[in-house]
C-alpha cells in the first residue's frame, strides 16, 4: 500500500522500510566506528512540525542527527544528486527532497514548508555546504526567509569530531575505533532544547542569523565535550 509522493518524498511501507533499516546498520556502524555519542535533549521535544538545524562537517552529519531523533526525518540534498536513477531513488527512499546546490532556493524553500505543513520533521544545514576547517560558518540568508514564513519550533543540533573523521578535502572517512583509545576523530552530537522562531523573525537577518549561528557553535561545544575523549 501507498501514498503518493509529496516534493520527491514517497510514503510507501518499503520506503518506511528502507528508512528503518538504515538506522538499524547505521547505529552500531557508526557507534562501533567512530565511538559515538548522542547528547538528547533535556527538554521535551514537541510532536508536529520540527525544523531542525545543525552545523556541517562532512557527510555523516544527515545519518548522525537522524539517529539522534526516535521520528524520521526529511533530509534535503543538491539536485545533481538526483541525476543518477538508482542513488536518486535511494535517497528519495530515505526522504530527501532536492534544493538548489547553494544553500535555500526557491525549490528548496518551497519543499521545506510543504514538508513542515504535514507535520514532518525537517534537517537544514543553514551554512549551506561543509565546513572547510570545523569551525561553524556563516549562514546563508534563506534560512531567515524560512524561519518567517513558518511557525514550526526549531531544534538546534551540534555535531563535533565529523570533520576530523571526515573532512571535505579527503575522499573517504577514517574511523575512530571504540575498541582503540579516543582520537579526534571520536563523534559528539547534541540536541539542544527547542526554539520559538517568532524570536528571530522578528529580528533584522543579519542579526537573526548571527544569533542562530551561535546557538549551533553553543551546541557544537557540548557536544564535543560530550563525545568521547
Amino acid at each position: 500500500m501507498s501514498v503518493p509522493a509529496v516534493d520527491g518524498v514517497p510514503s510507501t511501507w518499503g520506503t518506511k522500510l528502507l528508512y528503518a533499516g538504515t538506522r538499524v546498520v547505521s547505529a552500531p556502524l557508526l557507534t562501533l566506528g567512530f565511538s559515538l555519542r548522542t547528547q538528547p535533549a533535556k527538554t521535551r521535544i514537541p510532536a508536529g512540525p520540527l525544523l531542525i538545524i545543525a552545523n556541517h562537517q562532512s557527510f555523516l552529519d544527515p545519518p548522525l542527527v537522524g539517529l539522534a531523533f526516535e521520528r524520521p526525518l526529511v533530509y534535503l540534498a543538491r539536485k545533481t544528486l538526483f541525476e543518477n536513477p538508482f542513488f536518486g531513488g535511494l535517497i528519495r527512499g530515505l526522504n530527501a527532497v532536492p534544493i538548489d546546490q547553494d544553500g535555500i532556493g526557491k525549490d528548496g524553500l518551497r519543499a521545506i514548508l510543504e514538508q513542515l505543513s504535514l507535520g514532518k520533521a525537517v534537517l537544514v544545514f543553514p551554512e549551506g555546504t561543509r565546513t572547510p576547517d570545523g569551525r561553524v560558518q556563516p549562514l546563508r540568508p534563506g534560512i531567515h526567509l524560512l524561519i518567517k514564513r513558518t511557525t514550526a519550533p526549531i531544534v538546534p543540533v551540534g555535531i563535533a569530531g565529523a570533520y576530523d573523521a571526515w573532512p571535505s578535502w579527503r575522499k573517504y572517512p577514517i574511523p575512530s575505533p571504540l575498541f582503540l583509545p579516543p582520537t579526534p576523530r571520536t563523534i559528539g552530537v547534541a540536541v539542544g532544547a527547542p526554539l520559538d522562531p517568532r524570536t528571530f523573525a522578528a529580528m533584522p537577518r543579519d542579526d537573526a542569523m548571527t544569533a542562530l549561528g551561535g546557538e549551533l557553535d553553543r551546541m557544537r561545544g557540548v557536544a564535543d565535550r560530550f563525545r568521547r575523549t
